[in-house]
């Protein structure tokens, strides 16, 4: 379960790694199906011709039981706050990502997007200061992620960057076209974190947080989902009780809203 140090490590770098939340044989078993869906030989890495293959969301029993794990569970009451996150059905898509000299045309710098999703335009979907329709960015390691494999690179303390950026627009909020329009230069200086682990490991990461795909330089393909956790409600940033989860006290910090203010990481 998430110690309160995880929880303010949380509130300051944009997300907290859990190891194990869910079992290694859950793992295997995702892994099973995703190779059956590849049109890949596991055995037979001259069948890995392209640098990275997108699959669908998945409900079969591995998937469902690795984002409904008790450790999981409550680290979501923890960072959302209890009955403020949608239980999930299933793992979103998964960019599986095999060793190669290609560039795999997807790893610059963005942030996902959470509602306007309806068009074919990805670039124009949109986020807000209150997160509309996303509570968490995850990602599940469904096989073991080292420094070679393509891990995920994380701006650390980036997601009071996009705070900030985001709360002059209000409820429109802004699209990803015009969140990525100086390059996200305001986060250029941050140091980084690269999401690595054991299968099993869960990065629970702010819906704000700057990340980036890279090239596979590693010897074995890497899974991972990267689904959302939806909110049940918006984050709310003004609440009479004062009773805001780490994920709004987040963004209440990168506003001047509380008396820590944190600085560039």
């Amino acid at each position: 379960m998430l110690s309160q140090a995880q929880i303010e490590s949380f509130v300051q770098e944009g997300f907290v790694r859990i190891e194990d939340a869910f079992p290694k044989g859950v793992a295997e078993a995702g892994r099973r199906i995703l190779w059956a869906h590849t049109g890949c030989d596991p055995d037979e890495p001259a069948t890995w011709t392209r640098p990275v293959v997108r699959l669908g969301g998945y409900s079969d029993p591995p998937f469902v039981q690795a984002v409904n794990t008790p450790v999981l569970r409550d680290a979501f009451d923890k960072l959302v706050g209890s009955g403020r996150w949608l239980p999930r059905e299933s793992l979103g898509t998964f960019p599986i990502r095999f060793p190669s000299p290609v560039d795999p045309g997807d790893a610059g710098w963005h942030v996902d997007a959470s509602f306007g999703t309806e068009t074919p335009d990805f670039m124009s979907w949109r986020a807000n200061i209150h997160s509309k329709g996303r509570a968490l960015l995850m990602l599940f390691l469904f096989s073991d992620v080292g420094d070679e494999d393509a891990p995920t690179r994380i701006r650390i303390g980036s997601h009071f960057d996009i705070a900030r950026q985001l709360a002059p627009a209000g409820e429109d909020g802004l699209s990803l076209r015009e969140l990525a329009a100086n390059g996200f230069e305001e986060s250029a200086g941050r140091r980084e974190a690269l999401a690595t682990g054991r299968a099993g490991t869960v990065y629970l990461c702010h819906p704000f947080l700057v990340h980036a795909a890279q090239p596979h330089r590693g010897r074995q393909p890497r899974f991972i989902a990267q689904p959302p956790l939806h909110g049940a409600e918006e984050f709310r940033l003004h609440r009479p009780d004062g009773a805001y989860s780490p994920a709004e006290r987040a963004i209440r910090y990168a506003l001047g809203d509380l008396p820590s203010n944190p600085t560039k990481a």
